[in-house]
This record gives structure tokens, sequence and C-alpha cells, in this order.
């Protein structure tokens, strides 16, 4: 059987950030001991659940978790072995083999479901396609390649279509031995309850400042240049190397200082300033301050849960409802090329809507 590719050659790939190392070749992991122990303790005893949700908020660290684990299975097969029984952590020597072959996408037994690339429009899909998952998933109906382990990693789920998420929950209700499957969410309540039930879930903190910082120095030039800037976009970030990223540009951290105005703000809105910040972020050709700012009202409405998690379910559905509805509105513009502009004006009615009834 011929194998689906994994990369085309050239090709951004979705599950990236642009300019920065894919999580793939990240070699360190900042601010999960604890859940990395997890992952480690249950592969050394020989009970390793074949299906894994890792959960928390975009850019926290779920991806470079997860491509780690891959890595150290490849690179220690057995769980017997000594360096699994004596290690602390998860992690390699970046010069093993299969380690290499899973930072080049060249493993025969691991599996990547993305959004894939669209040569038409020359962008992503907007979901991971029922075609792609049964394509991908077909490897698991054959004998390992290398005779260890398959691992299938879904970055993330939010992206699986209805079809391609029932796709992946056949086999991840019966997977073959020696399978794993860690499936990446930022919203791990919106994945199928069967799925759920199947998976054993692993949720992700917020990173501190310092966390931050330090997993974007990690990275290397030119993202460790930056000196004072660096550090204040780590404490803007609320928690997410991603959101750090976006805001090491002046302008992006200048817009994230805007959004936090607006919010801040609400139940009342500013209509003038919306009206200002969506002729600026709404054009073909501000794509990255459009996906900045909705990343600072996701951000904003993930604080606003956490922090008011004790006022009861009653009082935090509003904010969960206006979640879920600018998620899916984001999610069909993209898919039809919608003007973006009526979409920022329909999600601050919303939030301001939202954020009254939940102070009700």
């Amino acid at each position: 059987m011929k194998r689906p590719a994994l990369r085309d050659e050239g090709l951004p790939e979705s599950d990236a950030f642009e300019g920065a190392p894919h999580p793939r070749e990240v070699f360190s992991l900042r601010g999960h001991s604890a859940a990395e122990l997890t992952l480690l303790e249950a592969y050394r005893s020989g009970r390793l659940p074949q299906a894994w949700i890792i959960g928390g908020q975009e850019g926290v660290g779920k991806a470079t978790l997860a491509w780690r684990f891959a890595k150290f299975l490849f690179a220690n097969p057995d769980p017997r072995l000594p360096s699994v029984q004596n290690a602390r952590d998860l992690s390699v020597d970046p010069n093993n083999a299969s380690v290499r072959r899973v930072t080049s996408l060249s493993h025969g037994d691991l599996l990547l479901l993305r959004r894939e690339w669209n040569s038409a429009s020359k962008k992503h899909f907007s979901e991971i396609r029922m075609e792609d998952v049964r394509r991908a998933l077909e490897l698991f109906h054959h004998a390992a390649g290398e005779g260890g382990w398959r691992v299938c990693i879904v970055d993330c789920a939010e992206d699986l279509n209805r079809s391609g998420a029932n796709a992946l929950l056949k086999i991840v209700e019966e997977p073959p031995p020696k399978s794993l499957f860690l499936i990446l969410s930022h919203r791990p309540a919106r994945i199928l309850p069967t799925i759920r039930s199947r998976s054993r879930m692993l949720l992700l903190e917020p990173l501190s400042p310092a966390d931050v910082a330090g997993a974007i120095r990690d990275l290397g030039s030119p993202w460790s240049e930056h000196g004072p800037d660096l550090e204040a976009a780590a404490e803007r970030s609320g928690g997410s190397v991603r959101q750090a990223l976006r805001l090491l540009d002046s302008d992006r951290l200048a817009l994230a200082r805007r959004m936090d105005g607006l919010l801040g703000s609400l139940p009342a809105v500013d209509w003038r300033e919306v009206h200002s910040l969506a002729d600026r972020i709404t054009p073909a050709s501000a794509l990255d301050d459009f996906e900045s700012a909705i990343g600072s009202i996701f951000d904003w409405l993930d604080r606003q849960v956490r922090e008011r998690a004790d006022e009861g379910p009653h009082r935090l559905a509003p904010l969960a409802e206006v979640w879920e509805k600018a998620a899916d509105a984001v999610r069909e513009a993209e898919a039809l090329n919608l003007d973006k502009r009526p979409l920022i004006l329909s999600i601050f009615a919303d939030l301001a809507a939202a954020t009254g009834a939940a102070r009700r």
C-alpha cells in the first residue's frame, strides 16, 4: 500500500506558526513536567491507553508534547527498555534515526491529520475532511511497517468535520495493537462524546510568562532576539506561546492593547471603535491582524470561563455559547470566503449580550 504523503515540500503547514520551527522540530518543553510524567508513567507501566485527548488553549504546548511523546515511542519501542524505565522525562536524542524520520515526516508508522493545502484556492482547507481521515487511517489496517508502534497525531480535533470525526471514531473504538492516537483539542468538550469516552484526557494549563518567554528563546534566532519586546509579549500572551509570537510585532502588540480595551469594557461597546477595528482587520491584506484579533477574543473568553468557574454553569453558559457561535462563524467565513466585517460586528454584539447575561 502506498502511504499518504504527510507533507508536500515547500507548502505552508496548517499546524505551524509561520517562520517558527514546527512543534515536531522542537526538543524542549516548558511548564508541563507533570503532564509529561503522566505519559511516561503510562507507557512504562505497559498499560498505555491507545487514545489520548491533549487539551488546552491554543499555543500552550499541546502539539510540542504530542510530538515529543511520539519521538520517544519510536526511539524506545519497548517500555521494558532501561532507557524507558530510567527516564525522567520524554527527552530523546535528536540524532536517533527514528527521531530524525519523525522530524522529517518520513517515518513509515506516523500519521498526521491536519488541514491540508487546497491547491485550487492556494490556502488550507477550513477543516479536516472525511477523505483525509479515511485515506490516512488505511495504514491502521496493515501491520506496522517497522514492527513497532503506529502513531496518529490529530491537530486539531476542532478542525475535523462531522464525517471525519465519525471516521476517526471507528478506528479509535477498535484500534489495532500498539496503536496510539494523540488528539489535540483547544476545547475538548466539543469532541464527540463517543471519542471522549474512549480516550484518556490530559489537560494542559496556560504557561507562566517566564515559561512563555523561555519557550520562545528555545526557538532560537530570530525569535530569541526580541529583548524587552519578548518579555512584554510573554506577559500579555495569556499563557500561549503562539499568541506571544503574534505579539512580537509592535503593530500587533498595539492591536492587542486595543482589543484589551474593547473586551475589558464589555458589556459596554464603543461601536465607533469596533467599526474602526473592523475596517483595519477585515481586508484580505490584513489576514494576520484578523487572526490576532480573533485569537485575543478567544483568549479573553477562555480567561473569563477559568476565572469565573466557581459562579456555576448558569452564569458561564452564555459565554460558552458565544464562544461556540463565534468559532463556527469564523470557520464558515474562512470556508466560504465571506466578508469578515459583519462577522466582527456580530461577534461584539454577541459578546456584549453574553457578558451582560453572565452578570445577571
